[in-house]
C-alpha cells in the first residue's frame, strides 16, 4: 500500500478506497439476501485490487457499493476519504462495466467525449482530451468510426477512454471483458495494465478469471460464497509501477500465484504470497 507523509513527517496510507464492516442484505419473498457481511477492504492510491469468487459471493455488489450505485445496510465506505456518495458527485471515480454501453449513433470521439460534454467543458479542451484518450487506448485512426465498426475489444477500449475522461483517481471495473474471446481478453489485459500504469489510477476489478486477476493485480481479494466475506487476499509481488508483459503468464512466480488464488478459492492451505483475512 503506498504511504505519504502525514503533518508530523509520520508515514500515513493513502488509502482511494476504504471498506469498513460493510453488510448488505435485500429484501425476499421468504425474509431477506444476505449479500455481504462485515467487509473490511483498503485500497491504496495507485493500487490494482481484483475481486474474485463464486457467482453470487457479492463482488458486484461490492462494486455497485463503492460507486454510490446502492447503500450499504451496515458500515461505511470511503473514497479518497469521502462517503462514497460525496466522491460520486466529485466525479473521484470512472466506471466499466462487461457491456461496452456505447451510444450507437455516435462516433468514437463522440463517445469518448460524452462525460467532458455532460459537464460543459470547452470545445478545443475536449477536442484535445478525446485525442489524448483516443491515442492513450490506441484507437487515434478510429476516432470517426462508429461502434458497429468495432471489434468487441476496441468497443471495450472506447469505454475505458470514456472511463477516464475526467481523469478520475479510481477506476470501477465489473468484469469489463468477460464477453471477450480469450485471446482479445488477453491483449485487453496488458492493454489495461498499461493504461493503469500510465495513468496512476486505483482499480477495483471484478473477475472470474483466475489467470485474470493476477496477471493484473497487485493484490486479489478472494471472497466466500454468499454471504460475500473476504476469506484470503493474495500479493502477487509483480511490483506495482510498471505495466505487466506478456512473458509474466510463463513465469514460475505467475503460476505459483494463479495456484495460490485457486487454493484459496476452495478453501484449502494459502499459498506462499497470501494471507487468511481477519
Amino acid at each position: 500500500m503506498a504511504d505519504v507523509s502525514g503533518p508530523t513527517g509520520t508515514a500515513v496510507s493513502a488509502r482511494a478506497v476504504s471498506v469498513r464492516g460493510v453488510s448488505k442484505t435485500f429484501p425476499a419473498k421468504a425474509g431477506e439476501i444476505r449479500a455481504l457481511e462485515a467487509v473490511d477492504l483498503e485500497v491504496a492510491e495507485g493500487e490494482f485490487v481484483s475481486l474474485i469468487g463464486p457467482s453470487g459471493c457479492g463482488k458486484s455488489t461490492l462494486m455497485r457499493l463503492i460507486a454510490d450505485l446502492d447503500a450499504p445496510s451496515a458500515g461505511t465506505i470511503e473514497v479518497f476519504g469521502k462517503p462514497a456518495e460525496r466522491a460520486r458527485r466529485d466525479q473521484d471515480y470512472g466506471i466499466a462495466f462487461q457491456q461496452a454501453g456505447l451510444l450507437p449513433w455516435r462516433t468514437v470521439a463522440a463517445n469518448i467525449g460524452l462525460p467532458l460534454e455532460l459537464h460543459r467543458v470547452g470545445s478545443a479542451q475536449r477536442t484535445a482530451r478525446i485525442a489524448e484518450l483516443a491515442e492513450l487506448v490506441g484507437l487515434s485512426d478510429f476516432a470517426d468510426r462508429y461502434p458497429d465498426q468495432l471489434s468487441g475489444g476496441m468497443q471495450q477500449r472506447v469505454a475505458i477512454a470514456r472511463a477516464l475522461a475526467e481523469r478520475p483517481r479510481l477506476l470501477l471495473m465489473d468484469e469489463p471483458f468477460g464477453a471477450l474471446d480469450e485471446m482479445t481478453r488477453e491483449r485487453m489485459q496488458t492493454e489495461l495494465s498499461r493504461i493503469a500504469a500510465e495513468t496512476g489510477a486505483a482499480v477495483v476489478f471484478v473477475t472470474h478469471s483466475i489467470p485474470e486477476a493476477v496477471f493484473l493485480s497487485d493484490r486479489v481479494v478472494v471472497m466466500s460464497p454468499r454471504p460475500g466475506r473476504i476469506t484470503t487476499v493474495i500479493e502477487t509481488g509483480f511490483g506495482a509501477d510498471a505495466a505487466r508483459d506478456e512473458s509474466l503468464r510463463e513465469a514460475p512466480a505467475f503460476f505459483d500465484r494463479v495456484t495460490a488464488v485457486r487454493e484459496a478459492l476452495h478453501g484449502t492451505p494459502v499459498a506462499p504470497g497470501g494471507r487468511e483475512a481477519r
